[in-house]
């Protein structure tokens, strides 16, 4: 009978499944972590709101809430999926073009959330601190929309266009017009 020997060079030892898969194509390392301060910044924003005990302009108040409140709870899911295996599963192939219209969509309401609220509210502490991490995870969506543009450029573009529309890359039926 053959001893162990025989089977070494093989088999493969069966890799361990990580759970996190950061960097990978959909997320860098870098992004990653500017996510990580979106859904912090989102979750203290939200949490320094609720605090508040009164207010003049409730309405402001409450869309700065409904704001914070989607922000960190919609950033958090996009990093989970982004960050694990999920995100083979749900079905979706344009997850760059999916993240970049969320994050600009998010950064311009989290910004209009942040300047209502910083104009209608009761001056409190609580409030300008709130008011402090909104325009803060604003910031953070817009540089994790300027990182995502410049590791993978516009997502509505798509890489053939690029490459048939550049002039190095002429076709011989144009080359012969040309000249």
């Amino acid at each position: 009978m053959a001893g162990p020997e025989v089977y070494n060079s093989t088999t493969e030892e069966a890799r361990a499944s990580k759970t996190f898969t950061v960097p990978s194509d959909l997320l860098s390392v870098l992004r990653c972590g500017v996510k990580a301060a979106e859904v912090v910044l989102s979750f203290l924003a939200f949490v320094l709101e609720e605090v508040v005990n009164s207010c003049l302009n409730c309405g402001a108040l409450y869309f700065f809430e409904f704001i914070s409140c989607t922000a960190f709870l919609f950033t958090l899911l996009l990093l989970i999926l982004l960050a694990t295996k999920l995100n083979g599963m749900v079905g979706i192939n344009c997850w760059a073009m999916l993240d970049f219209y969320y994050s600009a969509a998010i950064a311009l309401l989290f910004l209009l959330a942040s300047i209502a609220f910083a104009a209608a509210n009761g001056g409190t502490p609580i409030e300008f601190a709130s008011v402090a991490f909104g325009f803060l995870a604003t910031l953070a969506f817009l540089l994790d929309l300027f990182l995502l543009w410049k590791e993978s450029g516009f997502p509505w573009r798509s890489k053939e266009a690029e490459v048939r529309g550049s002039p190095e890359q002429a076709s011989p039926e144009s080359e012969a017009l040309n000249a």
